[in-house]
């Protein structure tokens, strides 16, 4: 049964008790509101409707967007990538500020919109995923009771399958930019990046066609260079797969530089740990410096040898496109595409199809 009682001067608390269900109060500024959501629960506890609202209301979407970015993200092998997109939500205080209870789907749409103003469609499905996977989480393990509005929001469009692939000057200058800068006695650098790492990355992902991922968790000890073969024990799709190398993805691999894990090894120990000491974030940073620099470099050679610039010389240019550059260039050595996902990684042949993007005047040659 309910009751209500008043508090000071211009308040009302109304209190709901029934076995079997946990108390519920709430307090409103008129006793017709407080009598009218007493009545209304209580229907709800007489025909088994009843949801516990409690936590949703006491709750604000930021507050439960930072829980699962401490709770949930970490265990993730995304969890770098999602921080950064839980973050980025974060930003937009009118979606964030509001309570579990008022997340509507005219609110996501809102926030989408302001979104699409930035931001690519595509950018924009993501952080909505992320959206969606923290409202069922909340609700399914964390017992915050809200419909999840996801499903009733328009997403933009989905981006046609992107068939960028590198041009042989396109592939020079980027490499050029990648590669290591030499320090000056001044303690300044010459031209190129700090970061070491960022050229073999690509020249290894241009031979593997692996992951950015799978490239930045591999570890020595799943390397065999006499097989020349790489095991990748945890994929994004959640199978292993072992990665046949070429004679060249074995040669950048031997120049790369290993520190020997303890005072106690010798050069002649098996190397063990990771193969890159990099991460994500400083991936995509670096490749996206290095591609400005190529392009401006490139700009620059262009103007003092006086000849037009080739158009779209290095833009659009994103570190997953050497997936798709390396399956265009394995599938003319694999003819055969089962052996082509095989090294690729793709169970379902339309996906490996949306990879593989021959160039025109090379199927041409083929034809004669």
């Amino acid at each position: 049964m309910g009751n209500i009682k008043k508090r000071g001067e211009l308040q009302w608390q109304a209190r709901v008790r029934r076995n079997g269900f946990p108390q519920q109060t709430k307090t409103f500024m008129y006793r017709e509101d407080a009598e009218k959501w007493m009545r209304g629960l209580e229907r709800e506890m007489e025909t088994t409707g009843f949801v516990d609202r409690k936590e949703a209301e006491a709750n604000t979407l930021a507050k439960i967007l930072q829980r699962y970015k401490q709770e949930v993200t970490p265990r993730k092998k995304s969890a770098e990538i999602e921080a950064v997109k839980i973050d980025v939500i974060l930003r937009d205080a009118a979606l964030v500020s509001l309570k579990m209870t008022a997340i509507t789907s005219k609110a996501v749409a809102a926030w989408r919109d302001r979104r699409l103003a930035v931001v690519s469609g595509a950018t924009v499905n993501r952080e909505i995923d992320v959206i969606s996977t923290v409202l069922n989480h909340a609700r399914r393990e964390w017992g915050i009771y809200v419909d999840n509005p996801i499903p009733y929001v328009k997403r933009p469009e989905k981006a046609k399958a992107r068939d960028r692939r590198f041009s042989p000057d396109e592939e020079r200058y980027l490499l050029s930019h990648l590669e290591s800068g030499e320090r000056r006695t001044d303690g300044t650098f010459t031209k190129g990046t700090r970061n070491p790492w960022l050229a073999p990355l690509l020249r290894l992902a241009l031979e593997t066609a692996m992951r950015r991922g799978e490239l930045l968790a591999l570890r020595w000890e799943f390397v065999d260079l006499y097989k020349q073969t790489a095991h990748l024990p945890d994929t994004k799709n959640g199978d292993a797969r072992t990665v046949p190398l070429s004679t060249r993805a074995v040669a950048i691999l031997k120049s790369l530089p290993y520190e020997l894990e303890d005072e106690h090894s010798s050069n002649d120990d098996p190397r063990v740990g990771p193969v890159f000491s990099t991460t994500a974030m400083a991936l995509r940073k670096g490749f996206t410096r290095a591609v400005e620099r190529a392009r401006e470099q490139y700009l620059a050679d262009c103007k003092a040898q006086k000849k037009r610039p080739v158009p779209g010389f290095l833009e659009d240019v994103h570190f997953h496109d050497s997936r798709h550059e390396a399956a265009s260039r394995l599938a003319d050595k694999l003819s055969n595409m089962l052996e082509l996902s095989a090294v690729t990684g793709h169970k379902d042949l339309r996906m490996l199809k949306r990879y593989y993007h021959p160039r025109a005047e090379d199927l041409a040659k083929k034809l004669g």
